[in-house]
C-alpha cells in the first residue's frame, strides 16, 4: 500500500536538501519519519520490498518535485533575502530538538557517556561554519568526460550519505567541494548527463549510510540518539547568518525565525 501522506513529507525534506546548511534527515526527524526513513532504505533489497516502496515512493516523488520546483525559488530567496530565508530554516532546526529530547526520553536514559557523544557532534557538525566561505561561487560543469562523471557520481554519494544524518547538510558539502552550482544548475535545466550520475551517486550512498545507521540504532538506540541531538545542534551554527546593519531586516528575520518554531511545533504535533 503506497501511502501518501508521505508526498508532502517529501516536499519538506526536498525543499531543505536544497539549501546549503539544512539537512533533509532534520526534517525527517521533526516529521517523525527518521527510523522508518532508515528501515525503509535498508529493507528496499528485501523480501518485504513492496512494503518499503510503498513508503519511498511517494517520498522520493515528493524530494524530486521540490529539489526540481523549488530551487529556483530558494535562490531566488537567498538573492533577496539570505538572512530572512535562513533564518526561517533556523526556526524549524531549533523547533526538532524539544521533539528529539523527548523521543530519547534523556532525563531517564542519558547518563556521562551519552552527553559526551551529544557535544563531540556539536563541535564537529558546528565547526563547519569555519567554511562557511568555501567555494560557493565555482563555475558549473557544462562539458562532460569521464573524470567528470566519476567526480559527479562521488559528490552524489558525498551529498547523499550526508542527506540521511540529521544535521550534516548535503548541499553544503557539494557547496564545499565545488559542486553545488553544479548540482542546483543541472537541476533546473534538466541536464541529464549530470543528474544520472549525481543521482547513482545519491542512491548508492543513501543505501550504504542507512545500513550503518540501522546497525547502530540497532545495537546503540540512545547513544545514536545523543549524536542525532547533538548533529541537530551544531548544525544551528552553521545555519546562522549572522544579523544585518538595518534593523527592519533583522525584524524580520526575527519574524522568520518565530514563522519556522511555529512550523516545527505544529508538525511536530502533527506528526508525533
Amino acid at each position: 500500500m503506497i501511502e501518501w501522506r508521505n508526498l508532502y513529507r517529501g516536499l519538506i525534506m526536498g525543499s531543505s536538501d536544497v539549501v546549503p546548511g539544512v539537512s533533509g534527515g532534520t526534517m525527517a526527524v521533526l516529521l517523525g519519519i527518521y527510523e522508518r526513513f532508515i528501515e525503509a532504505l535498508n529493507g528496499i533489497l528485501s523480501k518485504e520490498w513492496k512494503k518499503h516502496i510503498g513508503f519511498l515512493l511517494p517520498l522520493a516523488i515528493g524530494i524530486v518535485i521540490a529539489m526540481v520546483s523549488l530551487a529556483e525559488v530558494i535562490n531566488w530567496a537567498f538573492e533577496n533575502y539570505p538572512n530572512q530565508t535562513l533564518f526561517l530554516f533556523l526556526g524549524l532546526i531549533a523547533g526538532v530538538i524539544p521533539f528529539l529530547a523527548h523521543k530519547s526520553n534523556y532525563k531517564e536514559t542519558f547518563k556521562g557517556t551519552h552527553y559526551f557523544l551529544l557535544i563531540l557532534a556539536a563541535i564537529l557538525v558546528g565547526s563547519m561554519a569555519l567554511f562557511g566561505d568555501g567555494p560557493a561561487e565555482t563555475e558549473p560543469i557544462t562539458s562532460f568526460s569521464t573524470d567528470t562523471y566519476i567526480k559527479l557520481f562521488f559528490s552524489g554519494w558525498l551529498a547523499s550519505s550526508a542527506m540521511i544524518l540529521p544535521g550534516i547538510s548535503g548541499s553544503f558539502l557539494l557547496l564545499l567541494v565545488g559542486m553545488y552550482s553544479t548540482f542546483t544548475h543541472a537541476l533546473g535545466n534538466f541536464i541529464f548527463e549530470a543528474l544520472i550520475p549525481l543521482g547513482l551517486g545519491i542512491v548508492l550512498g543513501l543505501l550504504i549510510m542507512s545500513k550503518i545507521l540501522r546497525y547502530l540504532f540497532d545495537r546503540y538506540y540512545y547513544q545514536t540518539y545523543a549524536l542525532v541531538i547533538g548533529l541537530v545542534v551544531g548544525s544551528l551554527a552553521v545555519v546562522y547568518p549572522g544579523l544585518e546593519s538595518d534593523m527592519m531586516l533583522n525584524v524580520l528575520s526575527a519574524i522568520t525565525f518565530i514563522i519556522g518554531l511555529l512550523a516545527a511545533y505544529g508538525l511536530g504535533r502533527l506528526e508525533y
